[in-house]
């Protein structure tokens, strides 16, 4: 069965969530583990959002994590490998719905790693854009309750603009 794409208020336990399976990851990555970070919709504060914990880790070097694909499998993550972005190991963990997502990249993809932190920086540091952005995830998860490919493609422009404004955001505050 198709995931049921439900979006919902910020739910202040999300820092928890996070913080919680940031410490389950860490003897799993063993000395491979540079950083942790939280990333994605439930990590800016009052943004509605998918209650998918999304985690983004560093590591050196990126092969070690598919040596331990079994390890993460153990625990009720599926290893998906780069699935679409280079570089990047995806793991999801669902047991009747996806609950969270682990996003891992080598230590010096800086591109990957800063993009992702940056988006982040941005919502919240914008809160009328997180607010908007919001509000349209609720407005196609109810007009796509079963089909995350038609909520994506939706939503695709708008997060590209996202994207787009956070780079020049970026850009200018870290030339100060």
């Amino acid at each position: 069965m198709a995931q049921h794409i439900v979006v919902r208020e910020y739910d202040p336990n999300y820092p928890l969530m996070f913080e919680k399976e940031k410490k389950s990851r860490i003897p799993l990555l063993k000395e491979n583990l540079v950083e942790i970070f939280h990333i994605g919709s439930t990590a800016v504060p009052g943004l509605k959002s998918k209650p998918i914990i999304d985690i983004m880790i560093s590591v050196n070097p990126l092969e070690e994590v598919d040596k331990r694909h079994k390890e993460f499998e153990n625990i009720g993550y599926e290893y998906l490998g780069e699935l679409g972005i280079k570089g990047r190991r995806y793991l999801r963990k669902c047991v009747d719905e996806r609950t969270h997502q682990i996003h891992i990249f080598h230590k010096d993809d800086k591109n990957n790693l800063v993009k992702h932190l940056a988006v982040r920086d941005y919502l919240i540091s914008h809160e009328e854009i997180a607010n908007e952005y919001g509000e349209l995830k609720e407005k196609l998860a109810l007009r796509y309750p079963y089909d995350i490919d038609g909520y994506c493609d939706e939503k695709e422009e708008f997060a590209k603009r996202i994207e787009r404004d956070t780079l020049k955001w970026y850009t200018v505050k870290n030339m100060r």
